[in-house]
């Protein structure tokens, strides 16, 4: 009865405090997840990020003035008669901004009024034939006005060009942890959510192996704890301690991908299982091969089967059973040219895997390693993972980056090297990584990107378009005297305008079928039976051979056919040479591999008169190759640097590294503890470094 009314105190059954005013929802599964309404943060719902106009893309070349175009968005209306020009005036006039001088000249105030506008307005006055007066109106400025056009623009083309200033950032809401704050403040053994998501796996599974719950949480977290830590230490067998489980998806490597999916399935211990994997040791350096084979191998010991498809030769010799496909590839293979043992392969005469296993054929090897003809030095490379490094990467050379998954391979050539060069040579205004400065640049005057990417995505696409080759034979064909008397002209034989191809089918040869939630379906055109041109068009023949028929032909078929034209003949031997003449010069470019999508893209390379000094950057190329591919993949590129060029490959494959003039070797792990600069130099300076995985590796090979 004595008590004060000051001492007391209220309760409630629900997460509410009366002193504040705050409450909190029942805490359900959902709440920690950021795919739901209830778990994701409110701002970047549940992304992580948020996107930004960055002012270091609108202002690309700081060196430039205002009138110079050095706002890129406003580069080609400052000097015509545009509402944009008259408003800068307007700005110059009453904001005393001079837009002669250099952006970088300019006070931070007055860069400041030309981004992100200014309380007071401007007047702006038109003189123009069609219009004249003037207006008082606030200015928004640069930054801000292509932000409101993103939002406001129905059009794709122009919300795909402003989006194009637009640089991905952390939400600043949830600083990056993608669920609502009361999810993230949950702790378990004094760490949140947010916290055990962002530690590599590795010191993850260290973590939950040690944690210790008393009473009945021990016993509810038990099974709980024995599936997550299962797939985590499959992920640390297979080579992926070094990630964290907050990375994002398209960020992994194909392999990295194609790991982390057989995670999720080796965990839970089934048995009686097929399992399939197409190439799994993609990404893998041989340190980490074995480890992969011994977590394929338990997965048959406990009762399931295994198919792989594989070109790894120690893959394919640890296997029970091999089923060899040949004997050549294309039009050529398709057969079983080999099954049982490895022994069986070795004794086929037909089998091409079986010849390189026994050591009768093997990768080309020159005398001597070819001299720098200058280096391309990069200085404080400090992205990610990288410790600050300093690289020096030896130009008209084939060079080789190595090292673990993880190591900051990507991260030093494709996040930093290529698009530093293509920015200072090609005019472009790609983000580069954290670094001081490269140098030796301008003994480079091209940088391109040989990747496995398709060289399209519709049937139009082929090889023999993509590699030009198709310009000199309808030129030819038009050149006939059949094709003179009707008056036909090279785009006659073009299946891409109009006049000579099947309109119903628009020169594709099929009709594709829209299966709407399925994906949809190519049927041969029934008018022109898939020959892509009407009958007028195909009514001209060479040799007895329509324009069709010219399609339908294979590389080696064609290389015999046009054997006196020299220009044809010079891109069919190219193709030849890089190992596709069984492609048919027609074949759609969905249809294509990544193998031969790259070699297309490298023959169209070798194809062209070489001028100045080029860099080839390949990423993994003998990704989904043959040992005999492989062979082939090398004499390109010898090919390439004995015309003057810079070859930069990352790879893992051992005989790649071993025909390097150079290796940059990083590691020596992955992830934290990597991003160092391990060894380089020569393929034998590597191989006897004592702490190098890569010197290891090629001591065993």
């Amino acid at each position: 009865a004595n008590r004060n009314v000051s001492d007391s105190r209220s309760y409630s059954e629900s997460a509410h405090c009366s002193a504040c005013g705050h409450s909190f929802p029942p805490l359900t599964p959902q709440r920690f997840s950021f795919n739901t309404p209830q778990g994701a943060c409110v701002t970047c719902n549940g992304l992580g990020i948020a996107t930004s106009a960055d002012p270091d893309r609108l202002v690309p070349n700081p060196k430039l003035s205002v009138r110079q175009g050095a706002i890129a968005p406003w580069s080609k209306q400052v000097d015509n008669n545009s509402w944009t020009r008259h408003l800068l005036e307007a700005i110059e006039r009453d904001f005393q901004i001079d837009l002669d001088t250099p952006w970088q000249d300019l006070k931070e105030s007055e860069r400041k009024v030309l981004l992100y506008g200014a309380d007071r307005r401007v007047r702006v006055k038109l003189n123009g034939a069609k219009m004249k007066g003037e207006w008082a109106m606030n200015f928004e400025g640069a930054l801000n006005q292509v932000e409101r056009r993103w939002r406001e623009t129905s059009s794709v083309q122009m919300r795909a060009h402003y989006a194009s200033y637009f640089v991905e950032q952390t939400c600043p809401s949830c600083k990056g942890q993608r669920i609502r704050p009361e999810s993230a403040a949950v702790q378990i053994a004094k760490k949140t959510l947010p916290e055990l998501v962002n530690e590599p796996v590795d010191r993850l599974l260290a973590d939950l192996s040690s944690l210790a719950l008393p009473g009945n949480r021990g016993v509810i977290a038990s099974q709980l704890l024995k599936e997550i830590t299962g797939r985590l230490k499959f992920l640390v067998d297979v080579g992926l301690g070094y990630l964290n489980l907050s990375r994002s998806g398209q960020s992994l490597s194909g392999g990295e991908a194609q790991r982390i999916r057989l995670a999720s399935q080796v965990g839970s211990e089934l048995t009686g299982v097929l399992y399939i994997l197409d190439e799994p040791s993609i990404g893998l350096h041989p340190r980490d091969t074995q480890r992969l084979l011994t977590t394929l191998k338990h997965l048959r010991d406990i009762g399931n089967s295994v198919l792989v498809v594989e070109h790894d030769a120690d893959t394919i010799r640890s296997a029970d059973h091999l089923v060899d496909f040949g004997p050549k590839a294309g039009i050529h293979g398709g057969e079983v040219v080999a099954q049982g043992q490895v022994e069986d392969l070795i004794r086929s005469e037909l089998s091409v895997t079986g010849q390189w296993l026994a050591g009768h054929r093997k990768m080309p090897k020159r005398c001597t390693l070819r001299t720098p003809s200058s280096h391309l030095k990069i200085v404080g490379a400090r992205e990610h993972n990288l410790r600050g490094i300093d690289v020096e990467l030896a130009l008209g050379c084939l060079t080789v980056v190595t090292g673990v998954s993880g190591a900051g391979k990507s991260t030093l050539i494709n996040g930093i090297v290529v698009p530093a060069l293509k920015n200072a040579l090609h005019s472009t205004s790609h983000p580069v990584g954290a670094h001081e400065r490269i140098e030796g640049g301008d003994s480079i005057d091209k940088v391109i990107e040989v990747d496995q990417r398709p060289i399209g995505r519709t049937p139009r696409s082929n090889p023999a378009t993509y590699t030009k080759v198709w310009d000199k034979i309808r030129t030819l064909f038009a050149g006939l005297p059949d094709a003179k008397v009707a008056g036909y002209a090279a785009g006659r034989f073009s299946f891409n305008v109009k006049g000579g191809r099947c309109e119903t089918c628009k020169g594709d040869g099929v009709l594709k079928i829209e299966m709407h939630f399925l994906a949809d379906v190519y049927v041969p055109c029934e008018i022109c039976e898939g020959r892509r041109f009407n009958n007028a068009t195909l009514a001209v023949r060479y040799k007895g051979r329509s324009i069709a028929d010219v399609l339908e032909s294979t590389v080696d078929e064609a290389l015999e056919l046009f054997a006196n034209h020299r220009g044809i003949k010079r891109i069919l031997q190219t193709l030849q040479r890089v190992g596709l003449g069984y492609l048919t010069l027609g074949q759609s470019a969905p249809t294509l591999s990544g193998g031969e999508a790259q070699r297309l893209k490298l023959a169209r390379e070798l194809a062209k008169s070489e001028r100045g000094h080029t860099m080839y950057v390949l990423d993994e190329p003998t990704t989904g190759l043959h040992f005999e591919d492989v062979r082939r993949l090398l004499e390109v590129l010898n090919a390439l640097v004995d015309r003057g060029a810079s070859v930069l490959v990352i790879e893992h494959n051992l005989e790649v590294i071993a025909a390097a003039d150079q290796i940059i070797d990083l590691g020596p792990e992955g992830g934290a503890a990597g991003g160092d600069l391990v060894a380089w130099g020569s393929p034998s300076e590597v191989r006897s470094h004592p702490q190098s995985h890569t010197g290891a590796a090629l001591r065993q090979r």
